[in-house]
């Protein structure tokens, strides 16, 4: 670790603009339609009782609190009271399993548990120990909880800032995984101050801002971004509902900064195009003032109307994409990152993109590739380690640079392109290995494709299986089979001969978080799709016709 100068951490920031900006609003929420609001002095008086509470329950230093809840105003506020009765916080996805749940709160021997907005909470309920403490937020009562409000009532709160040894655990965040079992990555109170301060510094122009917060909280990207970034900069961040009141939701808040997972930005195309089809939207383009208008009119019922910054990370997403918003005048910053450096590696900066890479190191990120091209990054946000395994933790680490697992290029201006996960890489039967990345991207610049997964470890050839988009829903399935072979001999035309594909297979269902084929942060779980659809492989390779409905 680097060790440079102390930087102001989120409890540093938080006492600051509660101090300086109490009246201004922090925190808006909607429930049952009504914005629930809090300015920055009545949410710290909220915390600040509940760290007494905390306190109280004789919970302190190295003892861990879990919060398991959708994105709501007690999350934040929760995350906060944890930090400032000195404990840990492990937050944990609110689409858990049960399983996975008891499993991860044993794991990290939580002694406490906030639970709120849940889909599931009865369920989720087999998963939390009889002996546990749970405090249910105000808006979301749980069943065996004891009430947030009825815990604060009458209680003093904490008094002054309190003071952090910057070396001490703030968190242990539960990586969602594509494989395997969930990691407990560990970082430090300076890592998360330093991680925060270094993204600002590369974005001068984030100040006072609108955030929307929507992707889940205990998610790296949305936590620093979203929380770190609102309270770093005394911003105001608002909520969503729910899935059906999104679009709602963001058009309402119309916020200056916006994150969004490459799917999202893909749902955002396909439901632009269902109302003005691509050739009505080129036509129109053509037309000076009509051109101006539009694109104003359609990013602002996007809720973008007054976005400065927006952004894509988590998965990689299809240039085609970037370069059709960017007609529209929202021009997509890619950034690149892991939970285990605290999202800070690298971002394409607002004015100096470069579509298709992930772009250029923050300030004080060394990076090198390392065997078979592997992205290495070193700097002071790198994880202490995962929780409990020193051995997993020694594999990730070589001369203190963190392995990414992730394959890629750096070209002469520092822009970093992915090309792959190096695990991803898979052999024929032919003893040839393919890379399913860069085919998969291919196959998504056609936009009657929506998801696209390239299979077929041990096969004779590689298989894509694919999505409809919902424009290609309507197609007559003559004529949509049609334009699909050509897809395939599209792609094909530009692979070796050892990665063309046999077979483009179309499955009904959309791969979605609920059938367990997406990770919390929509990335295709390969581990599952063999398992879901393995069997069928060796019978569509045999199908006639070069594409197949299955």
């Amino acid at each position: 670790m680097f060790m440079e100068k102390k930087v102001p951490g989120m409890l540093d920031k938080f006492c600051e603009y509660e101090q300086s900006q109490a009246d201004k609003l922090f925190l808006a929420e909607p429930v049952k339609s009504v914005y629930r609001t809090f300015t920055w002095g009545q949410a710290g008086s909220e915390v600040r009782r509940m760290a007494a509470a905390l306190r109280d329950m004789g919970l302190g230093k190295n003892d861990k609190v879990a919060i398991l809840s959708k994105n709501c105003a007690h999350w934040i506020m929760a995350d906060l009271a944890i930090a400032m009765a000195g404990c840990i916080s492990v937050p944990l996805y609110p689409n858990i399993t049960a399983d996975a749940l008891r499993e991860i709160i044993e794991h990290s021997e939580s002694k406490l548990i906030f639970i709120g907005k849940l889909d599931n909470a009865e369920e989720l309920r087999k998963g939390i120990p009889g002996k546990l403490t749970g405090i249910t937020f105000p808006f979301y009562p749980n069943a065996g909880c004891i009430n947030w409000d009825e815990v604060i009532r009458d209680r003093k709160g904490i008094e002054g800032k309190p003071e952090t040894d910057p070396q001490s655990l703030a968190c242990i965040v539960y990586t969602s995984g594509t494989t395997g079992q969930p990691k407990g990555v560990m970082h430090t109170v300076h890592a998360l101050g330093y991680a925060v301060n270094t993204f600002l510094q590369s974005y001068p122009g984030i100040n006072k801002e609108i955030f929307f917060s929507y992707l889940p909280l205990c998610h790296v990207a949305e936590r620093m971004l979203v929380e770190c970034g609102t309270i770093f900069t005394g911003s105001t961040v608002y909520f969503v509902e729910s899935l059906d009141t999104f679009a709602k939701n963001l058009a309402d808040t119309q916020p200056t900064v916006f994150l969004a997972v490459p799917r999202i930005w893909e749902k955002m195309q396909e439901g632009i195009l269902k109302k003005m089809p691509q050739k009505k939207l080129d036509l129109f383009f053509k037309i000076p003032f009509i051109n101006r208008v539009l694109k104003k009119m359609i990013r602002k019922k996007m809720g973008l109307g007054r976005a400065k910054f927006v952004f894509t990370g988590a998965s990689p997403i299809n240039p085609a994409l970037l370069h059709w918003f960017k007609k529209l005048g929202i021009e997509i910053q890619e950034a690149y990152g892991m939970t285990e450096n605290l999202a800070l590696s690298h971002s394409n900066r607002k004015g100096a993109v470069k579509f298709g890479t992930v772009g250029q190191p923050y300030n004080g990120v060394e990076v090198r590739l390392g065997k078979d091209n592997e992205v290495q990054v070193k700097s002071d946000a790198s994880m202490l380690g995962y929780y409990k395994e020193p051995a997993l933790t020694a594999e990730c680490f070589e001369d203190g640079f963190l392995k990414t697992g992730d394959e890629g290029a750096i070209d002469a201006q520092g822009y970093l392109t992915i090309t792959g996960r190096i695990k991803d890489q898979f052999k024929t039967s032919k003893g040839k290995y393919i890379m399913p990345a860069p085919v998969e991207s291919k196959f998504l610049q056609n936009p009657e494709l929506a998801q696209a997964c390239v299979v077929g470890s041990g096969m004779p050839s590689a298989i894509v299986l694919c999505t409809l988009s919902e424009t290609a829903k309507q197609q007559n399935g003559n004529a949509l089979a049609a334009t699909l072979e050509q897809i395939l001999a599209s792609v094909n035309k530009g692979l070796e001969h050892h990665e063309q594909l046999a077979k483009l297979v179309v499955l009904p269902d959309e791969w979605t978080i609920a059938n367990g084929l997406l990770t919390p942060t929509l990335k295709i779980k390969r581990k599952m799709i063999d398992a879901a659809f393995g069997e069928k492989y060796a019978e569509w390779i045999q199908e006639k016709k070069p594409v197949v409905f299955a």
